[in-house]
């Protein structure tokens, strides 16, 4: 069992920064592929990024591309989002993911309905 806690969310505005934490906890988080997703009102969740067990591979958004970058400090179980240049249009809660394997299954690091762990959420809102 995995449980994940986000934080730093808030309310900026827009061409601001924030930087997200997911803290992971009752697993080996060196063998977890992670994910951040978002939903916003009124829309499906949808995927942000993904990171390798390693860090090795990510994946991005073509929204976010070049403006949030996915990092993961194993040694501290943590998966961050450095979201920079925010937008109203990222304005969503956001959640992290995690799954129980070591493999890089890019047709499924996109998909919510492939991850088993998923913390609470943190709102982020950008707006002037």
């Amino acid at each position: 069992q995995v449980q994940l806690v986000e934080s730093g969310g808030g309310l900026v505005q827009p061409g601001e920064s924030l930087r997200l934490s997911c803290a992971a906890s009752g697993s080996d988080f060196s063998r977890l592929t992670a994910g951040w997703f978002r939903q916003a009102p009124g829309k499906e969740r949808e995927s942000v990024a993904a990171i390798s067990w390693s860090g090795g591979t990510t994946h991005y958004a073509d929204s976010v591309k070049g403006r949030f970058t996915i990092s993961r400090d194993n040694a501290k179980n943590t998966v961050y989002l450095q979201m920079n240049s925010l937008k109203p249009e990222d304005t969503a809660v956001y959640y992290c993911a995690a799954e129980n394997t070591v493999t890089w299954y890019y047709a499924h690091v996109r998909d919510p309905a492939w991850y088993d762990y998923w913390g609470q959420g943190t709102q982020v809102t950008v707006s002037s």
